[in-house]
């Protein structure tokens, strides 16, 4: 069995047990298409395809990936083998900086979203509004494709059953309402008879994957990442949005502090020192920061 087999198997294995697998299922993509050709994996050429990263840092991480898929194999297939441990030193996934997009490049990108193939399909209207939801309400990705039309009402956007296992109401402003309306009306004539919001020209919905790589396209075509460099990530959406919004409460710290909680109940998280993580300093919140620090020096002064 090829290679890739292996790690399309392995990786439905993994998806089917709940895992995203997304950075995952790329490394061991790589990996598969360097090996092609080998029926059984070998701890040397595991080795010699993680010594090609860019980094030690990189390097460790491909390698801990790999190791564990090999484990899986050797379970099935001795002939398989399992590489020793931390060759290149224990791996320590870093989390991705985020970049927090102003509304004039999300909206060059769904300008972008519009050219997609085919041409005159429902696909890129998917891909625009879909996009625009997630910069408007920092819904998970996750959250906005699995939506049914049942979920929409009045008062917003039901989300069930979502990470934490917790459902909620997420209220729309009158535009993002306006928006919808009008993409499921384009969908009614053209969408099919699935049941979710948001589907594509074959009348099924995308899947998580699919999205995220489309959006990386289309930050590639916009300039805004470059061809093999870091960039905007679908998930910067949310982020963005988090932080935008902060940006609108300016220096009362009641209002920060009603906000905070808000906001976290908004995007779905389990406490509100998980929402502190969506934050970034912008210019201006440092500027907000700055007021403050300054009125305050100002009283002591006084």
């Amino acid at each position: 069995m090829p290679m890739s087999d292996h790690v399309d198997r392995y990786v439905a294995i993994k998806r089917a047990l709940g895992y995203s697998f997304i950075d995952q299922a790329f490394i061991l993509e790589r990996f598969a298409a360097f090996a092609d050709g080998d029926e059984f994996l070998s701890a040397a050429r595991v080795i010699e395809w993680a010594g090609r990263a860019a980094s030690r840092e990189r390097s460790a991480e491909w390698y801990r990936v790999a190791r564990n898929f090999a484990i899986g194999l050797h379970a099935e297939d001795d002939r398989h083998e399992i590489p020793p441990r931390d060759v290149f030193g224990k791996a320590k996934r870093m989390r991705p900086p985020p970049h927090i997009l102003a509304s004039e490049d999300i909206e060059r990108i769904m300008r972008a979203a519009l050219r997609l193939p085919p041409t005159a399909s429902l696909t890129p209207y998917t891909y625009y509004y879909l996009i625009g939801l997630l910069a408007a309400t920092g819904l998970r990705v996750s959250e906005a494709i699995s939506l049914v039309r049942a979920d929409l009402g009045q008062d917003g956007l039901v989300i069930r059953e979502t990470k934490f296992r917790k459902s909620r109401l997420v209220p729309l402003a009158s535009s993002t309402q306006s928006a919808l309306s009008a993409y499921l009306r384009l969908r009614a004539r053209i969408g099919g008879a699935d049941p979710h919001i948001f589907v594509l020209s074959n009348g099924k919905p995308p899947d998580r994957e699919t999205v995220t790589r489309t959006f990386v396209k289309l930050a590639k075509e916009c300039c805004l990442r470059s061809a093999s460099g870091p960039g905007p990530r679908l998930h910067d959406l949310r982020h963005s949005f988090a932080v935008r919004s902060l940006e609108q409460c300016g220096s009362d710290r009641g209002a920060i502090d009603r906000h905070m909680l808000a906001l976290s109940t908004y995007l779905g998280h389990a406490c509100v020192s998980d929402t502190y993580w969506y934050l970034e300093a912008t210019p201006v919140i440092t500027r907000q920061i700055a007021l403050v620090a300054e009125a305050l020096a100002a009283r002591r002064r006084s």
